[in-house]
């Protein structure tokens, strides 16, 4: 049996700001998108409190909490792994919910291997 390649993974630091939110707000989901006012940096919201744009890519999941990323942002990325972090301070828009614990989600990338590439789990796309 072949073994796919996740797309995104997480810290412990990342995961425990995550507990604490899904404490606090029950189900979450995260949203990167491409630019301008919320920089390019991971937006945590409850979820369905955030509506991916038709084709926008959702990479994976974290604690079962879908993590989405914008169309053209995948495009430019899609040969990479993505890790969520966090880090002390205000990020860009300030409108994710780990804002007032005074953290910011980030991620840090790697380029995947070609073989690696080649058995990558499937990207789900929004309608």
């Amino acid at each position: 049996m072949e073994t796919t390649i996740s797309r995104l993974s997480a810290t412990e630091k990342a995961l425990d700001i995550i507990y604490q939110l899904e404490n606090k707000y029950g189900e979450l989901m995260f949203y990167q998108a491409g630019g301008c006012c919320e920089g390019t940096q991971p937006q945590c919201f409850e979820k369905g409190g955030f509506f991916p744009r038709m084709n926008d890519a959702m990479i994976g999941t974290i604690n079962g909490h879908e993590f989405w990323i914008d169309r053209d942002l995948f495009e430019y990325w899609k040969y990479s792994h993505f890790t969520l972090d966090v880090t002390d301070g205000f990020g860009p828009g300030g409108f994710s919910l780990e804002t007032p614990l005074g953290k910011t989600f980030k991620v840090h990338y790697r380029l995947f291997t070609k073989e690696e590439y080649e058995h990558l789990e499937p990207v789900k796309r929004s309608e």
